[in-house]
Order: C-alpha cells, then structure tokens, then sequence
C-alpha cells in the first residue's frame, strides 16, 4: 500500500517542492490535479500530451523525489448544464485519461457530476429524498438521459486507455453512496468506473466507510485519506442538510469553481466539517479503514487530502501524515 498526498494544498509551491516535502513527510505517493474545479499548475499539461521527452522528464522528477505518482485528480461537475462549466469539465476528464494513458498512470479520479432536472436546464439540481414522483421523473432524466450515456462513453475511453475512473461518492453529485456508484456501474456494464473511497463525504452522512468498502470490494479502486469531525451539538440544532451558507464577498478573492460560480463560506456553527487524518476519529477507525483497503488491493494508493481549515497547509499535512503512517503501522501494513 502507497500512503501519500494529493497535491492541490501545495499549488503555491512548484512540484519539486512539493514532492521534497512529501518525502520528507515520509509519503511516498503523490495525486496531481489536471483540471476541473481548480488549476493545474503541478504538470505541464500541453507538453505531455505532444513530447514523449516531456513525459520521461515529467517521470523523472517524481523518480528523483522517491515519489510515485498513483493518481491523476479531475474533480468538476462534468454533467453540468451550465454552458461555460459542464463541456469544460467533461473536455477536462477526457483529456486526463488521455494524460493518465500517456504517462502510465492506472488512475484517474473524479465525480460523477450531476445534471439539471430537465431538459433545458441551465443549474444542476441533486434531488435529496425523492418522495414525491415528481423527484423521481428528475432522477429518470438525470440518469438515463445524461448520466448513462455520458458515462457509457468514458467507459469505453478509459477501457481503450487502461486507466481505472474513481469516482468520488460525493453529496450534490448523481453517485453520493455505495448504492448509487454500483448503480453507475450496472447501468453503463462498466469494467473500468469504480469508487474512490473517501470516508469524509461518507461520515457525515452516516456512512460507515469499512461497511462500504467490504460491501463494493473491488469496486474500490483508490482511496482518499481525509477526516470528517461530527459536531454533534450542532447536530442536535441543525441537522446534517445545512444550508446557512454564505456567498464569499469580492474582497476576499472567492475561490472559482467553473463560469460564474465560487465556492461559499461555511456556516460558523458547522455541524460538521472536514478535519486532518485522526482530528475526527482516531486509530478506531483508522486502522481498520486501512485493513479493509489493503484486503481489496495490496498496492492500493491513500492519499491525503487536506481541507481542515484550522489548520495550515504544512500543519494540516504533517498532523495526516504522522496520524496515517501510524495507522498503517498498527494495521501491519
């Protein structure tokens, strides 16, 4: 098992810092985001795809650093009915299993995206509980008439390419749980198109992440290391559907996340929020998490992702790293 670190936290930094501190961390893996939500400024995107000397070179600096790059991260909403955000982020997952190929990485992770509720729509729209049949009219359109037939075609890319997509089971996307990423692969007859299990989306709704991974099994082919704290006298109040969310004002640079959308400010009274490995569970959780990931694949890629606000980047990243490595002690591996 490969413990290591998707690099977005670092894109202040060039690569070859990054992967120094990486090792010095004591990780030896490395995920390189290649479009979608944010930038990509850790590879060289134009020059792998034309130069097989860029791609040697882009290989070596990995090799020099003792890093191995297991993972090629596209996150978006690539099913968005927004013009200037879903044909982007779809281009965008396209071309990484194209760079994935090219570069002789097996994995390439992303989400499922999610659709407008009806033809014409202009903004995506996930249906929570559909009760009333009307929801389920909108799941019918989302899935059969955009989700299937665009994810039947990255099927057939991925297959052609040898590259494993890892979907991110994330809420305000159409594949948010175990059921929905089995229902993705049963609808599309799917080889190449499994989970990326990352137990931080997962917490938060009541998800157990090892129930998750014995129930999909080889399903699974990735794995995120990310912490998710559970506030529960928030909870008592709030609830885990939240929506006290606030826009990001000008003066505070919003972070874009495709066309005209930022990401907003979280409520200050969080019912939950995501934490560094071992902020949110302890080796409880931790050992067994990556037990069960090493049983469906020895040489399974974890990698963290660090979004714990409280703490800064080299903090957050050091506090998972010590937290994740110790883990993998403990569980033998």
């Amino acid at each position: 098992m490969k413990l290591g670190a998707y690099t977005a936290c670092l894109h202040d930094r060039s690569l070859d810092e990054t992967l120094k501190i990486l090792g010095e961390l004591g990780l030896t893996s490395a995920e390189i985001n290649t479009g979608g939500f944010i930038a990509a400024p850790h590879i060289p995107i134009d020059d792998i795809l034309s130069s097989a000397a860029a791609r040697e070179d882009y290989l070596g600096r990995f090799t020099q650093a003792g890093i191995t790059l297991t993972g090629l991260n596209v996150n978006g909403n690539p099913l968005n009915p927004d013009p200037l955000v879903g044909p982007k982020h779809a281009a965008d997952l396209h071309r990484t299993i194209e760079l994935a190929a090219l570069l002789g990485v097996k994995r390439v992770v992303t989400m499922s995206g999610l659709p407008g509720a009806h033809p014409g729509a202009t903004a995506a729209n996930w249906v929570v509980n559909p009760w009333d049949s009307q929801w389920l009219n909108v799941l019918d359109h989302q899935w059969n008439e955009v989700a299937v037939p665009f994810w039947r075609d990255i099927q057939a890319r991925a297959a052609a390419a040898d590259v494993k997509v890892c979907i991110e089971m994330h809420p305000h996307n159409l594949v948010f749980n175990p059921p929905t990423l089995q229902r993705l692969v049963e609808q599309t007859g799917a080889t190449h198109i499994g989970a990326e299990m990352d137990p931080s989306h997962l917490f938060w709704q009541g998800i157990d992440p090892v129930a998750a991974i014995e129930h999909l099994g080889d399903l699974v082919f990735h794995a995120a290391a990310k912490d998710t704290r559970i506030n529960e006298d928030n909870v008592r109040l709030f609830g885990v559907l939240d929506d006290r969310f606030t826009r990001t004002s000008a003066d505070r640079n919003p972070l874009s996340l495709g066309g005209n959308n930022t990401l907003n400010q979280w409520p200050e009274r969080p019912s939950w929020q995501f934490v560094a490995v071992g902020r949110g569970h302890g080796d409880e959780f931790w050992v067994p998490f990556l037990r069960a990931l090493h049983a469906v694949d020895p040489d399974m890629a974890v990698n963290i992702e660090h979004e714990d606000t409280e703490l800064d980047q080299f903090e957050g990243l050091r506090a998972a790293a010590e937290s994740l490595t110790a883990a993998a002690g403990k569980a033998g591996i």
